[in-house]
């Protein structure tokens, strides 16, 4: 036995630890001195380095990719959540635009009967008094009614075609005007390159007709459409009679010849109505 493992063996004895001397390692085994030294390839403790170099570099890694995981997940809601956004508007949208047009259908099948019903009133008055002049008129009925059909379907239509359509309807007013009564009818400009709503105008034609004529008063209808610089001015004037009421001018009829004008001319169109002087009398601008 030499002298390492005799001290080694006389310490242990006496219940003393044993520091060794100078240059030489513990004996394995020992909790005391492996506490105190460590283990072979350690510098200060078990698990341990200098200034915990390992764990903490484990430890900001481990933050690092928190933040990052983080990150990625509220950027991957604030992506999904937009899209439902966008989904979400996009049905809004549509369903404003199929509500218009279901409106507009509905405001159109109004419109339609009560015009063809007075003027089919018209006809029969013809053909009660024997007039030479029905058949000329049923054709131009025919030809209002295939307008209407056909064509008035649209949101817009040749300004022509809602010219000719005009035309007719006023021709067949005409057989029926008496003496006292004085037409002015006057269109102004080239109407090629001209779009408008079908039958937004003959609501105020046809009632200028319905509520302006007198068998023993002098009356008075003006109807003028102009077009100039891209724009359609329309004009109408009717003398009121007191014993007429005019409840289609504040119900159904212009109110739903404005909206249409709401719809089809969304800040594109002034309309002004006035009732002074014996006079009712209707402005429409439609802007392009």
């Amino acid at each position: 036995m030499n002298s390492r493992d005799h001290n080694f063996r006389r310490m242990e004895m006496r219940g003393m630890p044993y520091h060794g001397g100078p240059g030489e390692m513990p004996p394995p085994g020992r909790p005391d001195m492996d506490q105190r030294y460590g283990r072979p390839g350690q510098a200060f403790g078990p698990g341990t380095q200098m200034n915990g170099g390992p764990r903490r570099m484990a430890r900001r890694i481990d933050i690092n990719s928190l933040l990052i995981f983080v990150l990625v997940m509220a950027f991957g809601m604030a992506i999904r959540s937009v899209e439902q956004w966008q989904i979400t508007e996009k049905r809004a949208l549509l369903a404003e635009a199929d509500k218009a047009i279901a409106e507009l259908s509905f405001l159109k099948a109004q419109i339609n009967p009560h015009f063809l019903y007075n003027t089919l009133n018209n006809i029969y008055t013809l053909s009660v008094i024997g007039s030479e002049k029905t058949s000329d008129s049923i054709m131009k009925l025919s030809n209002i009614m295939r307008y209407v059909t056909d064509e008035a379907e649209a949101d817009f239509v040749p300004l022509s075609s809602e010219l000719i359509c005009i035309g007719n309807f006023i021709d067949l007013q005409k057989l029926r005007l008496g003496k006292m009564v004085t037409l002015e009818y006057t269109v102004e400009g080239d109407p090629a390159e001209y779009q408008i709503c079908p039958l937004v105008l003959m609501t105020f034609i046809e009632n200028v007709f319905k509520y302006g004529l007198s068998n023993h008063v002098p009356a008075l209808i003006v109807i003028y459409i102009r077009m100039e610089k891209g724009n359609i001015f329309f004009h109408s004037q009717n003398t009121v009679f007191d014993h007429k009421k005019h409840p289609e001018r504040s119900g159904i009829g212009i109110a739903n010849t404005r909206k249409r004008l709401e719809h089809l001319y969304p800040n594109k169109y002034t309309l002004g109505i006035d009732q002074a002087d014996q006079l009712f009398t209707v402005d429409l601008v439609l802007r392009s």
